[in-house]
């Protein structure tokens, strides 16, 4: 009897296995989920929600929790990369969270970022690394930051909602 109960576990396991494996093949990109943390409406590639929150959404360069960091495209980064402050450290340190940086579909709370620039407008970043352990070694431009504390201005920009995958973000 308990024989039978351990084959029909097994079979029950495998079957529950098949079914959960379309859901977890697939991978969270950076827009999907700074859209949703950062309640900011913007739709399509990283690099594109720069432009696409002008005159929707305030754009500057300090960090403030809630706000979206956007990274310029690259070629380490075709596509930019987006992640939403979850706390300002000091005037060039925040933490991040994020997805798609350190792995395919990885998402990362409490990343470190720190500001590189030269004139410490954080129009250049070094981000952590998760296989690293360390701040990566690659600096990374950057467009600034998207408030969406204050909410959208009245007139909403439209944009086609394009979250076409990258190799980070």
């Amino acid at each position: 009897m308990k024989k039978v109960s351990l084959v029909a576990a097994s079979i029950l396991s495998l079957a529950l296995q098949a079914f959960a494996t379309p859901a977890l093949a697939q991978h969270l990109q950076c827009v999907p989920y700074a859209r949703a943390q950062s309640g900011i409406g913007i739709h399509g590639n990283a690099a594109t929600w720069w432009e696409q929150a002008k005159g929707t959404y305030k754009r500057g360069h300090m960090p403030e929790p809630g706000s979206v960091l956007v990274f310029k495209s690259t070629g380490a980064m075709p596509y930019g990369h987006v992640a939403m402050i979850r706390e300002v450290v000091d005037s060039r340190h925040v933490m991040l969270d994020h997805a798609n940086w350190s792995g395919p579909g990885l998402i990362e709370r409490n990343a470190l970022a720190e500001d590189v620039s030269e004139a410490g407008d954080w129009s250049n970043v070094r981000v952590w690394y998760g296989p690293s352990h360390s701040l990566g070694s690659r600096e990374n431009p950057t467009f600034g930051f998207i408030y969406g504390s204050s909410g959208p201005v009245p007139e909403l920009a439209t944009a086609k909602d394009d979250d076409t995958p990258s190799s980070a973000g």
